[in-house]
């Protein structure tokens, strides 16, 4: 067994291997207990991970996700016959940040990996109390919805050498239904990453990006280079989702989050139906599934997906990324490097995870108003 495969089963096994409470059932004989001790302090990357904090995210998946225990917990055991690993697919790493990302066999949820100490010791200790209440009192809104946090317990040797990442988050997959869009035949769902690239990017502004492989230069943000047409009503709706959204997070020193943006085009049939915000019910060919994860299905919402006011497209859209927080000892090393390279090189101004929070904010917000055509009726 591979290392991506003992650390799906780690995962796997704090998700539906323990109860609600996260607490797992533990054998009273000695001598199992005994070699699980001894076999969880050699193992280099299956740790014992746990659920922090499960109360609080089954509240929010029950009350206000509907979804329920039993239907989340489906989703990550294995088919029958299958083993527990096999319940989760590792699909890479994904940007800078040296995350790895598992996907379920149902592609409901996403599994992402938080290696980084001031990201996940952020998460835990000073957002995660905000989060939760913030998602209770706006169900819809645009942060992604994370459904559990996992950590690891206890000490081992893959711990220690940092083998295997000590922390996990489960969250909605805001692509979901795609695979089946695809195997319809409809058109290719569309998605980009944004967040503002005014900033000073190391990676693309020195040597005119000389000096970085085009790899990595891909790995930066993207740029939507169209609008997205919308009425009024569901303009101020989504401006008003974002004030609040990015609100919590400057208030908590948040900076560096992105806007992840699907598109799906609609059929030629649909558009001349002159397809309204309604046409994302289960019976049209590319609305989302009713049995969509975390979401009710009506009425339309970003996560479940929304109709372009011109009939064309329906868009999807959720906040990532937002566990880079300026007060942290590695932010504030990196804020003090680009200060330095400010004063003694060149003038090339802050990047975007050594703004302010509340510049960034504001830049973020500017972007995503720039990105939205307003259609008269």
């Amino acid at each position: 067994m591979g290392r991506q495969e003992r650390i799906a089963r780690s995962i796997v096994h704090a998700l539906v291997r323990t109860n609600v409470n996260g607490i797992k059932k533990k054998s009273r004989n000695p001598l199992v207990i005994i070699l699980a001790i001894f076999s969880a302090f050699f193992s280099l990357y299956q740790l014992l991970m746990r659920k922090i904090r499960p109360a609080d995210f089954s509240k929010l998946r029950r009350e206000y996700w509907n979804v329920g225990d039993e239907d989340y917990a489906d989703s990550f055991r294995p088919r029958e016959g299958a083993k527990d690993e096999e319940a989760l697919t590792a699909i890479g790493d994904m940007g800078f940040s040296g995350s790895t990302f598992y996907t379920t066999n149902d592609q409901k949820y996403l599994v992402k990996s938080v290696p980084r100490h001031s990201e996940h010791s952020f998460f835990r200790y000073d957002l995660l109390t905000p989060y939760v209440q913030h998602m209770a009192r706006h169900p819809q809104s645009l942060l992604v919805r994370i459904c559990d946090f996992l950590g690891a317990s206890g000490t081992s040797i893959g711990r220690i050498l940092r083998l295997a990442p000590s922390h996990h988050i489960v969250m909605e997959n805001i692509m979901y239904g795609r695979a089946e869009a695809e195997k319809r035949g409809d058109a290719k769902w569309e998605n980009w990453d944004l967040k503002p690239t005014s900033y000073f990017y190391p990676e693309r502004d020195i040597a005119d990006g000389a000096l970085t492989s085009e790899t990595t230069k891909d790995q930066l943000a993207d740029e939507f280079h169209d609008k997205i047409v919308l009425s009024q009503e569901q303009a101020d709706d989504l401006f008003a989702r974002l004030e609040e959204d990015t609100s919590l997070l400057a208030e908590h020193n948040a900076v560096d989050y992105s806007l992840f943006l699907v598109r799906m085009k609609l059929s030629r049939e649909e558009v001349q139906e002159e397809v309204q915000p309604e046409a994302c019910k289960s019976d049209s060919n590319l609305a989302p599934p009713e049995s969509g994860p975390s979401v009710p299905p009506k009425p339309p919402t970003w996560k479940t997906g929304v109709a372009s006011a011109d009939g064309k497209y329906v868009y999807r859209a959720s906040i990532l990324d937002f566990f880079w927080a300026k007060h942290k000892i590695q932010p504030k090393f990196m804020t003090l490097l680009i200060n330095l390279w400010n004063l003694l090189i060149s003038k090339d101004g802050p990047m975007s995870i050594t703004t302010t929070p509340e510049e960034y904010r504001q830049r973020f917000l500017r972007m995503c108003r720039g990105y939205v055509e307003i259609k008269k009726d």
